[in-house]
């Protein structure tokens, strides 16, 4: 509807295990959190443009922009990126806002990108995952960042009250439940990063190439990946074969209770990430170290994309005093505010 007053939320999300599988085509367990974007105007404008409380320079983007990744300010590119895939016939002018903690690895960027899309198009009868894939392709083309689909299928089609298991392949994705007696905690790092300006495209282009070699590394065995010669190629086949095991067991021993194995995993999945991924830093790494040590967290690892950010942890109610506990949110939504 043209001239429609909007609000629209879009959560971030925390990834509970399933690190750098998601390119790969394997196994995620994410779960979109109660800290989102929030966007607030009005539909039916000649351009895009919205106003931010964290940014003095307002995103102004032409509906026929076709290079993103030349808008400025930096955060408009995600505004344009998304304009640019979605191509909409009347702009939308408005604010936005977060609570979601920029740079932590927590999504904010896959938060902004559902939250525009769904201002530009609406909540009616659309494809959640057809417009999560085409987010997906806004960040590709606004930050040369190449992502896998997780962060937009987490804040599209999250689950009040559930993780989401997604199948990166196939893009199957089944809710799991998350125990309502455990805590799971994003403790931040310190440590900011811009995976634009990492080794995160490295990482995916190394992945890749050791799938030329083996075939689709979610259907690859261990002794397949002993058999590359390239010790870099063997260590990132490695991650991803144990890491997409390490997803399946956990989404088992959650469902049975124990909270105990869970965060087993979870710490093995951060020492898999420093050893054969790479991804991580002496920051997270003693971060980990320290959470674990404390009675009554069962597991910590890395979440999010790596090189700073955060940390995630599984414990008990209460034990941590630190970091912001979060909750499992349902996915994005659009409320109309016209009369």
């Amino acid at each position: 509807m043209v001239n429609e007053q909007l609000r629209v939320w879009a959560p971030g999300r925390v990834n509970l295990i399933g690190g750098h599988s998601d390119y790969s085509g394997g196994l995620v367990l994410p779960m979109a959190i109660d800290l989102g974007t929030t966007i607030i105007g009005q539909r039916g404008h000649e351009r895009v443009v919205l106003v931010s409380r964290d940014d003095p320079e307002p995103a102004e983007v032409e509906l026929d922009e076709d290079n993103p990744a030349g808008v400025t300010p930096a955060w408009a590119r995600y505004v344009a990126g998304v304009v640019a895939e979605v191509a909409p016939t009347t702009g939308f002018i408005g604010q936005v806002s977060t609570t979601i903690p920029i740079g932590t690895g927590l999504s904010s960027s896959a938060a902004l990108e559902v939250a525009v899309a769904l201002a530009l198009v609406g909540d009616d009868r659309i494809d959640r995952p057809q417009l999560a894939l085409a987010c997906q392709r806004a960040e590709h083309r606004a930050a040369g960042v190449p992502c896998g689909i997780m962060d937009q299928f987490s804040s599209l089609l999250g689950v009040e009250g559930h993780a989401l298991l997604i199948d990166c392949t196939s893009l199957d994705v089944t809710p799991v439940p998350v125990p309502d007696d455990i805590a799971i905690v994003v403790v931040d790092s310190g440590q900011r990063r811009s995976l634009a300006t990492v080794g995160y495209a490295d990482r995916r282009a190394e992945v890749a190439r050791a799938a030329e070699l083996l075939g689709p590394l979610p259907s690859a065995s261990l002794s397949d990946v002993e058999s590359l010669d390239d010790g870099v190629l063997r260590k990132r086949a490695r991650h991803v074969v144990t890491e997409n095991q390490r997803v399946r067991d956990f989404v088992a021993v959650l469902a049975s209770g124990d909270v105990a194995t869970a965060g087993l995993l979870m710490t093995e999945s951060h020492a898999s990430l420093r050893d054969n991924q790479e991804v991580t830093t002496p920051a997270l790494d003693s971060l980990v170290d320290r959470l674990v040590a404390i009675p009554g967290v069962h597991g910590a690892r890395l979440t999010g994309g790596g090189w700073g950010g955060c940390v995630v942890a599984l414990t008990d109610p209460g034990v941590l005093d630190e970091g912001w506990t979060v909750r499992p949110s349902a996915g994005a939504s659009v409320e109309s505010l016209s009369a």
